[in-house]
């Protein structure tokens, strides 16, 4: 039985190699003959996380979009349709509201690695722009996918975000117009940030997908120590020319990989089946209420993975100054690879100072999370965030001084195993 499989997926794959003869070069190059480092440790496996979670979330949202109606009138109870009469429509919209939430913890994570080992350092810049612009998109996508339930939170959180453009000196006033298709979110609202969050969008983020590891296929994959494999000695078991410190991505990384993969979604399976709103982080109390624009919810705010940002725009006292706050910690994200004068890639054989400043990185954008979350009406919280603004941006700022300043300890000649 096992040699008749095999036989029959072997003249499955000559038949196709046989008419599209590309696909056997294309696959060599990113699969079988791609070669990774071999000691990739956990960190490692929030990339492909992501992939996965992408993946759940175009899927579940096809089947989303077969009964939701991008209409003010209707919109609200579309969803609850979902939830109550569509057979197992309420697992599909939790996977798909949960999926959203995991889409931003996998890729926080896997954004904060890059910076613990360097992986933006040349000849990477190009990896590390593209992935800055899938989570841009990303971000857009998930605050127009977030709006169209038409909850409460989702009514106003809409209204106060779109009306930040309004800052803008000049065009502000007609830019928000614009965006919105009306004075208000209304139905000009809904139905284009459906087309958006459906269609636009996805495409846009596949493509940036596509060219992120395709861009990283290219210089080959970074490593926790990060030594260039390519650089040391040549072959292996599987190639003569090969790096001597990799292995072919296929089979052994998605096999290794698959182990991951099983556990997170045991985790998120967990979240789905027995706390799907999460104690009001991943869907907040206020949206399973219609949404009416004549009574404003006691608490504004963005979903959790807004909220750093959120909280550097609230506790800047100038409207403008906080929305260029806002937007340039963003934007100085995208300046990493250029702040960053190091020798050496990875933290391991960097000093205190930079142990020091990714943990106050990650301190920083926690509380200013927290902070962002909250009713925004303690001075002393404001006092604090306004500190961890500083902090945030002063952490960028001075890296080219800090990174020039910390002591590097030599780097070994092949890569190690140890974590």
């Amino acid at each position: 039985m096992a040699n008749f499989i095999t036989r029959g997926a072997t003249t499955a794959w000559d038949w196709v190699n046989a008419r599209a003869p590309g696909m056997m070069p294309v696959y060599r190059k990113h699969m079988s003959e791609y070669y990774a480092p071999k000691n990739f440790n956990v960190w490692y496996y929030f990339g492909v996380l992501a992939m996965v979670v992408l993946v759940n979330q175009i899927l579940t949202g096809i089947f989303l979009t077969m009964h939701y109606k991008p209409s003010a009138a209707e919109a609200f109870a579309s969803v609850e349709y979902i939830m109550r009469d569509v057979e197992w429509g309420w697992l599909i919209r939790y996977m798909h509201s949960t999926g959203a939430s995991l889409f931003f913890i996998v890729v926080y994570i896997h954004m904060f690695r890059g910076l613990m080992y360097g992986s933006y350092q040349k000849p990477r810049e190009l990896v590390w722009i593209i992935g800055m612009l899938i989570y841009l998109v990303l971000m857009a996508e998930a605050f127009m996918g977030y709006v169209l339930p038409w909850g409460q939170m989702s009514f106003w959180g809409a209204k106060v975000i779109i009306s930040l453009f309004g800052a803008i000196p000049v065009i502000g006033g007609g830019l928000t117009e614009w965006i919105m298709g009306d004075y208000l979110p209304s139905d000009a609202t809904l139905g284009r940030f459906f087309a958006l969050h459906v269609i636009a969008l996805p495409l846009v983020l596949l493509l940036l997908v596509v060219l992120h590891i395709g861009a990283l296929h290219e210089v080959g994959s970074n490593n926790p120590d990060g030594i260039d494999i390519k650089q040391g000695p040549k072959g292996n078991r599987w190639s003569p020319t090969a790096p001597a410190d990799g292995i072919p991505f296929h089979p052994y990384y998605t096999v290794h990989d698959l182990v991951g993969i099983g556990f997170f979604l045991i985790i998120a399976a967990f979240i789905i089946f027995f706390a799907p709103a999460f104690g009001g982080w991943f869907l907040e109390h206020d949206n399973f209420t219609e949404a009416n624009r004549l009574v404003t919810p006691e608490h504004i705010k963005p979903v959790w993975y807004y909220t750093p940002f959120y909280a550097m725009l609230r506790v800047v006292p100038d409207k403008l100054g906080g929305v260029l706050v806002m937007f340039g910690a963003i934007a100085i994200l995208f300046l990493v690879p250029w702040l960053d004068r190091s020798k050496v890639r990875s933290h391991r054989y960097r000093g205190w100072i930079t142990k020091l400043m990714l943990a106050l990185l990650a301190i920083s954008f926690i509380w200013l999370g927290k902070i962002g979350a909250g009713p925004g009406t303690d001075p002393v919280e404001t006092i604090i965030g306004r500190i961890l603004t500083a902090v945030y941006f002063l952490i960028f700022l001075t890296m080219p001084i800090w990174t020039k300043l910390d002591k590097t300890k030599p780097l070994p000649e092949r890569v190690t195993t140890h974590e």
